[in-house]
């Protein structure tokens, strides 16, 4: 398998290629980008999804003159694409400083034409927009040496066979045409054969593009509610090891945070990570000692997660590559899994692009109700006791019963204990020294002790929660976390150690007001 670098690209977008965390070309970038790099002509039968918007926007940066005028001009079927053709195009020029400007109806046209005033080196548009610039004399043609057209055979079906004759017809005669086209129609065909020369052709047709055993369903959800939406489905769902993906490191952050405030056991991943961090939040993850993963897409590429049950879209990807990656996470291994979407109104439009071509209906659900997510707590309840039933060693509760029964009716004694734990069961541990012996800490992170545990109620994400909540910590910056009967401890950083133990001082942990000391090490 040949690298970016065999291909011919150049440090500015390989760089930019490694922070996005791209690591090896795929079937149609392979073909293509030496192809438009060498000048030639393409016509390409690929689909979305399939890496193409690289295949034409990486050659077309680095084939970019240093003049400020338009030199390549990108035309799409719908806004939407166009708005994602130029944010691709604008990550990948990152470090080429290439100038890119997206025209579209629907935008207001100042805002346009103050970016073309400015001067631009790709227009990346919809055939009615940019002819209605051409007409204005706001976008000059003259010096354009390259054009693609992007999902040719959807310009055809929407009626712009016309519009796109017009505008290439306006551009130089020595220019380099790229088409690309999820099918072959003889249309398409004879509109690429007249306006190319001697063109190379390539074609990269996938089949099914999701894992079969992956049951893929979505939720219609406003923006503003989408929080409240994935705590109701993660209560009903109830992931033993569940990755959520956002759109960007902030949104990750952010969500990560609210999370661990609600007390789930959450842990965030991105780019901005340093490497042992990343290792840190790996090992709690698999571990078991967070359920779910926050991430963004690139931070996820490259990592061995074997047994991921549940991938979530707390955003929708911005590419149907972006969503057979994320969906690929989970149903491994002849396994079954389960991909989730929460979709806003403004995102129905991609998510009709990414069925039809994983050729997949994605199934519309409907948003768990509070009565649905209490008869689930209910009914982890009862599978819960059960497997405490099972495993016996009872006596120690048995006798509780008995003297209790003396003076309340034992079924009144059960309701009243259910009442009590909800979903929480509690377990013998082996008591260890109040002191703690450090074993095990991380380099850099030092131990505290807190005087509550289990018979207090008290999970991971209580402290975690507390620690970002009260102290402003990120829940990723907290190390591994021990819960006994009667205490617990928590790793955090050498250097917040003190701030944290003045911070949790009087603080209530399920109705409780907390102590926390460094906890000392066995002498």
């Amino acid at each position: 398998m040949p690298s970016f670098t065999d291909l011919g690209l150049g440090e500015p977008v390989l760089a930019a290629l490694r922070e996005l965390g791209y690591d090896e070309p795929t079937p149609i970038q392979e073909q293509a980008i030496p192809a438009m790099l060498a000048g030639r002509d393409v016509i390409a039968h690929a689909q979305t999804g399939t890496g193409k918007t690289a295949a034409f926007a990486l050659p077309i940066i680095q084939r970019l003159t240093n003049d400020k005028v338009p030199q390549a001009l990108v035309l799409a079927p719908t806004r939407e694409l166009a708005m994602q053709v130029a944010e691709a195009m604008f990550r990948y020029g990152k470090h080429a400083a290439a100038r890119v400007t997206p025209v579209y109806g629907g935008q207001p046209i100042e805002r346009q034409l103050r970016a073309l005033d400015r001067g631009v080196q790709i227009v990346v548009g919809t055939p009615g927009r940019i002819m209605d610039h051409m007409r204005r004399g706001t976008l000059a043609l003259a010096a354009i040496r390259m054009v693609v057209l992007d999902e040719a055979d959807e310009m055809l079906d929407m009626g712009f066979a016309e519009d796109i004759e017009y505008i290439l017809q306006q551009t130089p005669a020595e220019r380099q045409t790229a088409l690309f086209s999820a099918t072959m129609p003889s249309a398409v065909l004879d509109l690429a054969l007249r306006y190319t020369r001697t063109p190379q052709r390539i074609s990269v047709v996938t089949e099914q593009m999701t894992a079969l055993l992956t049951k893929q369903v979505y939720y219609d959800v406003s923006p503003r509610d989408k929080l409240d939406a994935l705590c109701r489905i993660l209560d009903v769902e109830t992931p033993t090891s569940a990755m959520i993906f956002c759109r960007t490191r902030a949104e990750a952050d952010h969500l990560g945070e609210s999370l661990q405030g609600r007390g789930y056991m959450a842990e965030v991943i991105h780019g901005d990570l340093s490497q042992t961090m990343r290792e840190r939040v790996m090992k709690r993850f698999r571990e078991g000692q967070a359920e779910l993963l926050v991430a963004t897409d690139v931070a996820a590429r490259g990592l061995d997660i074997p047994d991921v049950t549940h991938v979530i879209n707390y955003d929708v990807p911005g590419d149907p590559e972006g969503y057979v990656h994320r969906v690929g996470r989970t149903g491994r291994a002849g396994r079954t899994g389960l991909a989730i979407s929460l979709i806003a109104p403004r995102e129905r439009r991609q998510l009709q692009i990414i069925e039809r071509v994983i050729r997949t209906r994605i199934v519309r659900q409907k948003l768990p109700s509070l009565a649905d997510v209490a008869a689930r707590r209910r009914e982890a309840f009862r599978e819960a006791l059960h497997g405490v039933l099972e495993a016996g060693d009872l006596d120690p509760y048995m006798l509780m019963v008995e003297e209790m029964s003396e003076a309340h009716d034992v079924t009144e004694l059960a309701a009243a204990a259910f009442k009590l734990l909800l979903n929480e069961v509690e377990h013998e541990d082996t008591l260890v020294s109040v002191d703690g012996d450090g074993a095990g800490t991380e380099a850099g992170m030092t131990r505290l002790f807190l005087d509550v545990g289990r018979f207090d109620r008290v999970r991971p994400a209580d402290i975690v929660g507390a620690i970002a909540n009260e102290i402003g910590i990120p829940g990723r910056q907290i190390g591994s976390i021990d819960i006994y009967d009667r205490f617990a401890f928590v790793e955090v950083p050498v250097d917040l150690a003190q701030r944290v133990v003045r911070g949790l001082g009087g603080v209530t942990l399920r109705g409780k007001p907390v102590k926390v000391s460094l906890a000392k090490p066995k002498v």
